[in-house]
């Protein structure tokens, strides 16, 4: 055995190790006590400098440490001349640089070097666009880094041509790079801004068209990696509406006015300002929300002094301005209406998306036909699917809603854990469609029935509608977004899964409203049918609340507000 190195056996092995941790644990826990006490005992000095790079050295993601040093750091630029100061800056530096290298997401860690960089007279960013660039050598995917970058590229002043450029070096050297595409989104709008399109709007037709070349040959090298995906999704979508005033509304019965807007706002004294005119004559009104929580909505209301609905005039004339998106809309009332509306067209394709100029349609169209190809080679590839029908959704969404609808069934069928969310955004394309099919603009029944609808939503589209069919779709509840139809006079939701009406609130001409055959068990599910003054017919035969006890009670007390109950 002479000469032989003494292996240890596993147990002796686990036993050092074990008291090795003891060892260290209880160095960790003498150095954090000891750092605390100065701390408490206002001894902020050189010496928890030390004490904390011993702790954070090991464990940088100690935020309390870091706390502490800059505490420390903050009394000694006091008490340093410049050149010990800078000193002691370089030092912090290195050290900073050590904690990242042992664990190179650390939160802590980052934001203590954008606080450092913040307070010198002279920060070297360009080193510090070094540093970043070779973290991003080591995991091209470590988001606090590029969080990082884009501190120091802002503090920098760095062109966005530049880190444009940048990000162009990390994709071709790997497209599997969700950070770097993220950062082009960021980016192409500073580089290309649009005026009239707003911070997110669309990006200059030639941009776009080499964006969508370049993102196709990336999705195209991995089919599998989502970054890509996402990008080209982010891409489609630049193409949002300008601000407008959707429709107009002015009822001599609720006296009210009520408006709707492409996009949500929230109007206020400090937020969204509208202006009313009535008659040429500014009117102060309060604005609201119909459900009353005056969140941001597509659709706001206000009421109406009498003298600005006399009927002894020939007509009124109502202008709403909408000072921030510099836009307008105005309609009539005339004598011995009740209503008086004006509300663009609905088959107008500027509701959903933008028009194609011949070269994009083209170059869209051959996407579609790549996609297809490659969903051929990959039939179980989930992003291929959606990118599919995206692409048919910014093409022509009613020449390809049967191929829209047969997509869908096989990307549930390939991806059944989305299946919810799948059925939410066929819902929500299917009813865009049927907005767009509506022929006239005064269009004011809409059958949504047999659609297997599980969401709804652009209900904001609707103001005008006074009849409205959701029979026999999966629906599970009304939104409160309904209260946006103000003129609806009927509504029918027959054979779906509703459990709850509290999406029936503040519909202030709701005569009919039918629920046949849904989930409505709880007497208390009825109470929001207390808003609605003008409901005479309420049918809610087929629901389990029709055998629960005490209903027919219940049901006697609704009586005076609802004529007639069937159940």
């Amino acid at each position: 055995m002479h000469g032989r190195l003494k292996v240890k056996t596993s147990e002796e092995q686990a036993e050092a190790k074990r008291l090795e941790r003891e060892q260290k644990l209880k160095l960790y826990q003498s150095a954090t006590q000891t750092v605390f006490q100065k701390r408490q005992a206002g001894e902020l000095d050189e010496s928890v400098l030390e004490l904390t790079s011993q702790i954070l050295g090991a464990n940088p993601d100690f935020a309390t440490l870091w706390n502490c040093r800059r505490e420390v750091l903050q009394r000694l630029e006091a008490q340093k001349s410049p050149e010990e100061l800078a000193a002691l800056v370089k030092t912090e530096l290195g050290f900073l640089e050590s904690c990242l290298r042992v664990n190179p997401k650390s939160y802590g860690t980052w934001h203590h070097r954008c606080w450092l960089l913040g307070r010198l007279p002279e920060p070297n960013w360009a080193r510090e666009l070094e540093l970043c660039a070779r973290f991003l050598e080591v995991d091209e995917r470590n988001f606090h880094c590029w969080d990082y970058r884009r501190f120091v590229a802002a503090q920098a002043a760095v062109p966005p041509a530049e880190e444009l450029a940048f990000t162009d070096s990390l994709i071709t050297r790997n497209f599997s790079n969700y950070s770097s595409w993220h950062y082009r989104s960021c980016l192409l709008p500073q580089l290309h801004p649009q005026p009239d399109s707003g911070p997110q709007g669309r990006l200059p037709e030639d941009v776009l068209l080499k964006e969508l070349e370049l993102v196709q040959n990336a999705f195209f090298t991995d089919p599998n990696d989502q970054s890509a995906w996402f990008y080209h999704r982010w891409l489609l979508g630049r193409a949002d509406p300008q601000d407008a005033l959707r429709c107009l509304h002015v009822s001599r019965d609720e006296a009210c006015l009520t408006v709707s807007f492409s996009r949500p706002v929230l109007v206020g004294p400090r937020t969204e300002t509208l202006l009313l005119m009535v008659d040429e004559s500014p009117l102060a009104v309060e604005w609201r929300t119909p459900d009353g929580r005056n969140w941001p909505g597509h659709v706001w209301l206000c009421d109406l002094p009498a003298t600005s609905l006399n009927d002894q005039l020939p007509h009124h004339t109502f202008r709403v301005i909408w000072t921030a998106g510099d836009a307008q809309k105005e309609c009539v009332l005339l004598k011995g209406h009740q209503e008086g509306w004006c509300r663009d067209s609905a088959t107008d394709e500027q509701l959903f998306r933008c028009e194609l100029s011949v070269e994009k349609s083209t170059v869209l169209q051959s996407e579609l036909e790549s996609c297809k190809e490659l969903q051929e080679l990959e039939p179980e590839n989930k992003w291929c699917l959606l990118t599919i029908i995206l692409l048919m959704r910014a093409l022509d969404p009613l020449l390809y809603e049967k191929e829209t609808l047969q997509y869908f069934q096989t990307l549930k069928a390939v991806d059944p854990m989305r299946a919810a969310y799948l059925d939410d955004l066929r819902s929500k394309f299917l009813l865009e469609n049927s907005l767009l099919k509506m022929e006239y603009a005064e269009v004011r029944v809409l059958h949504l029935g047999h659609k297997d609808l599980t969401v709804l939503c652009h209900l904001e589209q609707l103001l005008l509608v006074t009849h409205l069919d959701l029979s026999h779709n999966r629906l599970r509840a009304l939104p409160p977004a309904l209260a946006a139809l103000r003129c609806l006079e009927v509504l029918q939701a027959n054979d779906n899964a509703i459990e709850s009406l509290d999406g029936v609130t503040n519909l202030p001409r709701l005569q009919e409203l039918s629920l046949c055959n849904n989930r409505l068990q709880q007497r208390m599910v009825l109470q929001p049918l207390a808003s609605c003054p003008r409901l005479v017919l309420l049918n809610l035969q087929g629901n389990p609340l029709c055998q629960a006890v005490g209903t027919s009670e219940y049901l006697a007390e609704l009586l005076p507000l609802v004529n007639s109950i069937l159940v």
